[in-house]
């Protein structure tokens, strides 16, 4: 069994390959940072697995690079697509180029390799993918605005495509993993501080593969963030947005 695992060299991304290593699954370990992935196939190669593990260090931000990979790695049983990163701040100010930068590694990567993986699983009738979203993925996200409209976009993505499947009677699988704020180097990346409790990346790692071997769609991490999002459901988009405003707000003051 083999899986391909972006945004690997921390965080959540690196948990679940811990986790798949243990499992003894072939590893496709894929992010930028190359001597922090270099330190995690040290780590799991010391378990002495008799798994293979492959490390791949380019940026999924650009298009091409997305379709080199698909390209080098075939028959992968299970996607993690995981890597993103977010910014704060009022639209009107944040930097433009961080932002396309951002719409590219958390929509257009995501889309690509969602894709181009699914075919292939199709064609043989089996395989999971699954992509990290956020609670962001359900609500305005005022101060957040692009973070949260790319998390959405992973939500109503993975949604339609999980109704083709069903409707193809096809084994292949497609879940979305919505966390809260969990204890990653998202927070540095995008510039804020969380005020909410933060999850350890290791159990919001090891509650997304068991909701994966379960065939959950949606899985949420944590029963203050189910609250949550069910609150979100409820109250209206713009009273959410007030709500969700003064979070970022104060987020945004802090990490000044």
């Amino acid at each position: 069994m083999k899986a391909l695992i972006t945004g690997a060299s921390s965080g959540i991304g690196r948990d679940i390959a811990r986790l798949l290593n243990e499992k003894e699954y072939d590893l496709v370990l894929v992010a930028r940072n190359e001597e922090r992935l270099n330190q995690i196939k040290s780590e799991l190669e010391q378990q002495d697995k008799n798994n293979k593990i492959e490390i791949i260090s380019i940026d999924l931000a650009k298009k091409e690079n997305c379709l080199t990979l698909c390209k080098k790695v075939k028959n992968v049983d299970i996607l993690i697509n995981n890597a993103g990163f977010g910014d704060c701040g009022y639209f009107s100010e944040t930097d433009l180029d961080k932002e396309l930068n951002m719409i590219n590694t958390n929509i257009t990567a995501v889309h690509i390799l969602t894709k181009l993986y699914l075919q292939e699983m199709k064609k043989r009738n089996s395989g999971k993918i699954l992509n990290v979203a956020s609670i962001a993925g359900f609500m305005p996200g005022p101060l957040m605005s692009t973070y949260y409209a790319t998390k959405s976009y992973i939500v109503r993505l993975s949604q339609g495509i999980r109704e083709e499947l069903h409707r193809e009677h096809s084994k292949v699988q497609i879940s979305i993993l919505c966390p809260g704020p969990v204890n990653t180097n998202f927070n540095n990346v995008a510039g804020v501080e969380f005020h909410l409790r933060e999850a350890n990346s290791m159990s919001v790692a090891k509650q997304a593969l068991n909701g994966l071997e379960k065939g959950k769609f949606c899985i949420v991490p944590g029963i203050d963030i189910k609250l949550a999002m069910l609150a979100a459901k409820l109250i209206p988009s713009f009273i959410v947005g007030k709500v969700t405003y003064l979070i970022q707000w104060k987020k945004l003051r802090k990490g000044k």
